[in-house]
């Protein structure tokens, strides 16, 4: 394995902190990208079955030549699978594509409060099974809000492991990550770069400077002190090996508060808002 930090899940297994995200990444590229990740050093690969490259994912983990026990690999249910046999159906598919008997990690990929008369319980009670017959090692949400979680807790027996949720300076989300920290989910940060646009912000470019590290090592080695899971996605390799570099530097007590303090609240979201997103992929 690598020396990629692990942070422990309330289930008793961990995860590598730092992973490599194939979201938009095209379905033709994935596997030369993943095995330019793995040839890199990483070991945790994040993928969905909305991202349509799930077999191209499994196919370069496949020819990598590297023990399935000392990789990590998450997936997630498409929107379109919420209803308990038809996510029972995509879950085998997804094995089936990454030509794995188990995934380390499945989440809901969102909640779709709007949809299935705002059932996505009798999901997470599908995705318990999982978990109980070892094809899932653990099982978490994506783009669950403090009301989503707390119906989870109200009405399951099984705490998400981790809460995938947009995350970046512009957009800090505290409100998820305090109950995130406060119930033993951890966090993981996606678009942790908000896809370049955090870039040429005095306040990064200063520390920047001072530690001599490029803002987005800056920002990614942010994340990670704050404790959250990141995925930040690169076709390029000398991206990914730059995305690798964040262990050999720490930022201050006041660099993290500097940064955080760049939180624009709702303002600074990205994607959608979970409240009221209601896409099914065609």
């Amino acid at each position: 394995m690598s020396s990629i930090p692990e942070l422990s899940l309330n289930d008793g297994h961990s995860i590598p902190q730092l992973g490599y995200g194939v979201f938009l990444v095209d379905p033709k590229e994935t596997e030369a990208r993943v095995d330019e990740a793995l040839k890199v050093g990483y070991r945790h690969i994040d993928t969905a079955q909305m991202y349509r490259n799930e077999k191209p994912t499994g196919d370069a983990i496949k020819g990598s030549g590297i023990a399935r026990e000392d990789l990590y690999v998450t997936s997630k249910l498409n929107n379109g699978c919420h209803e308990p046999d038809v996510a029972r159906k995509a879950f085998d598919e997804t094995l089936e594509k990454l030509q794995m008997d188990y995934v380390d990690l499945f989440l809901i990929h969102w909640p779709l409060p709007t949809l299935y008369g705002g059932d996505f319980v009798s999901t997470w009670k599908t995705l318990e099974e999982f978990k109980q017959d070892g094809r899932a090692r653990s099982i978490g949400v994506s783009n669950f809000q403090v009301p989503h979680l707390e119906r989870l807790a109200q009405e399951t027996a099984t705490v998400p492991a981790v809460n995938q949720i947009e995350v970046h300076p512009h957009f800090c989300n505290e409100a998820v990550r305090a109950y995130g920290n406060k119930n033993g989910i951890v966090t993981e940060a996606w678009s942790p770069l908000k896809r370049g646009q955090i870039f040429g912000i005095p306040e990064i470019v200063k520390i920047a400077e001072r530690v001599g590290k490029t803002e987005a090592q800056v920002v990614l080695r942010w994340h990670l002190e704050r404790g959250d899971v990141i995925f930040p996605k690169t076709l390029k390799r000398s991206r990914m090996e730059e995305n690798m570099a964040l262990f050999d530097f720490e930022l201050t007590p006041d660099d993290v508060d500097v940064i955080a303090s760049l939180d624009q609240g709702e303002a600074g979201r990205y994607g959608p808002n979970p409240d009221t997103f209601d896409m099914i992929p065609k």
